[in-house]
């Protein structure tokens, strides 16, 4: 039988298991690379000093962390007094949204806050109303789902790419403020968060992932297409926001050109859209754990093990 560790090496294991929880998120950042060295022009971004940069990082970090903690409270209080929230991220290609969502259920319970990424619509889903395949997802008592995208994207993508008829999408726009609103009677709480970012800086994000071959795979010939149809796309989002702001269920816009600002700017006003308190949690004991002396670990066969190549 292994000996326990004594009370300072568990404090130090307990720290350093901390340190690499918060890891995760330095790899997140590490993936926000800079991509000022893939513009055609050679152009590079402004440089500041090196003090300043770590300055400013670990400010996000510990705003990050303490919004974070925060979260965690509203999850608590969402499952504990069986809320129901809905949460749409909509924006163009590149702006953002799954930055923000990642940074949101990072530290949460899956089984309570979960995300819903649609792919596009297969035959059988065409043939649906609209908004059945959405509603399939929505909240039950003590959930918040977020979608990554949404309902919206008839008057978005399917808008511009034709792949909606003019009828289907007058039908929309009639139907969607009624929806909401018998979402919000139902006693589901809807936030929309529209994604804003300049055509510059969309721009280069496209040349970040048009080089980086870990994010490849983000660029799809849609992505590509939208790019060439920003200004088709500007005014499809200004009609869906005029059209769509209703008092139930507003439309909220992040400035998102400053990645991080936007991540910390967006999840401030989420919190402030709750009148959420901490949920006292009952005290946790460890149990002691039961030891049999005729108990043998059976050692596991050599083959079965994974390679310690690091």
């Amino acid at each position: 039988m292994s000996e326990l560790p004594n009370h300072d090496e568990l404090v130090e294991r307990i720290q350093r298991d901390l340190i690499d929880s918060y890891d995760e998120e330095l790899e997140l950042e590490i993936e926000d690379r800079d991509a000022s060295g893939y513009l055609s022009d050679g152009a590079e971004a402004a440089s500041e000093p090196a003090d300043l940069r770590k300055a400013r990082r670990m400010a996000y970090f510990r705003e990050l962390f303490r919004l974070q903690g925060e979260l965690v409270k509203l999850q608590d209080w969402v499952a504990h007094t069986r809320r129901k929230v809905v949460i749409l991220f909509e924006g163009r290609d590149a702006a953002g949204k799954g930055g923000v969502i990642k940074r949101i259920t990072q530290r949460l319970n899956p089984r309570v806050c979960r995300v819903v990424a649609l792919p596009a619509p297969n035959d059988r889903e065409r043939t649906q109303w609209y908004f059945q395949r959405y509603a399939a997802h929505l909240p039950a008592a003590g959930e918040m789902v977020l979608f990554d995208r949404s309902w919206y994207n008839r008057a978005g993508v399917e808008r511009v790419m034709g792949f909606c008829s003019d009828d289907e999408y007058e039908e929309f726009f009639r139907s969607v403020p009624e929806f909401e609103r018998m979402l919000v009677r139902s006693g589901i709480v809807v936030l929309k968060y529209w994604f804003s970012i300049t055509d510059d800086e969309q721009h280069l994000r496209f040349l970040g992932r048009i080089h980086d071959p870990l994010k490849q795979w983000k660029l799809s010939p849609m992505d590509l297409e939208s790019r060439r149809r920003w200004e088709e796309y500007t005014k499809a989002k200004e009609t869906m926001i005029e059209r769509t702001h209703i008092a139930e269920a507003p439309w909220w816009v992040v400035q998102a050109v400053d990645k991080k600002a936007a991540r910390l700017n967006c999840i401030q006003h989420l919190l402030g859209q709750f009148d959420y308190h901490e949920v006292e949690r009952p005290t946790v004991v460890l149990p002691e754990r039961v030891r049999n002396p005729d108990y043998i670990r059976q050692p596991v066969p050599g083959d079965m093990i994974v390679p310690e190549f690091y």
